[in-house]
């Protein structure tokens, strides 16, 4: 395909949107905020997509699915030539999920993280709500006077109480924490800020 038939890039991005994380498949690998840019290349005289993305942590055992995903995704639309790229810096964060994604999240029993304090970096991708602002950090004081924060306040997904308990920092993926609602008593999943 010659760079001038290539699909526009808004068109590329609507594809990607469609590809689910192989670890939460209710969000996509867009509302995941892990596809940094989009962009084409002429290569030899051919048009090949270059889609940068930036895992969720080094080491995220996702990270090559996704990778295959993307691949694949592209390739049944058409787009033969295709080069990821991962972007390290900035590191990725929980702020980077869509509000969409947030809300997919709380709709299939995990909760959302609670903070949004790092702006968007999100190369060329649409344009996205804005960003609420910092959220205050609980500082809890220690036994020996060293503060440390304190457990979120995390709604529960499933009747939306406050007087939920984290039952273990690690859940059934390393993104994400066990709590349990002290009112519909019922467990959940929290995804963790990074």
């Amino acid at each position: 395909m010659a760079l001038d038939n290539a699909p526009a890039v808004a068109q590329v991005w609507a594809w990607l949107a469609e590809v689910p994380d192989p670890e939460i498949p209710v969000l996509s690998i867009v509302d995941l905020g892990i596809v940094r840019e989009v962009a084409w290349r002429e290569t030899g005289g051919r048009a090949q997509c270059v889609v940068t993305i930036t895992p969720t942590y080094s080491g995220c055992p996702a990270t090559e699915a996704i990778a295959e995903s993307i691949v694949a995704a592209l390739r049944d639309h058409g787009v033969a030539d295709v080069r990821l790229e991962t972007r390290i810096a900035p590191a990725w964060t929980t702020d980077w999920l869509s509000e969409a994604g947030k809300e997919r999240l709380k709709q299939y029993g995990i909760a959302p993280p609670v903070r949004g304090n790092a702006p968007p970096v999100r190369g060329n991708a649409p344009a996205g709500p804005a960003i609420a602002p910092p959220a205050q950090q609980v500082i809890a004081v220690g036994a020996i006077g060293r503060g440390k924060p304190a457990d979120p306040v995390v709604a529960c997904p499933r009747c939306g109480s406050t007087q939920t308990q984290c039952t273990s920092p690690f859940g059934s993926t390393p993104c994400k924490a066990m709590y349990r609602c002290l009112d519909c008593l019922e467990p959940f999943d929290y995804f963790k800020c990074h």
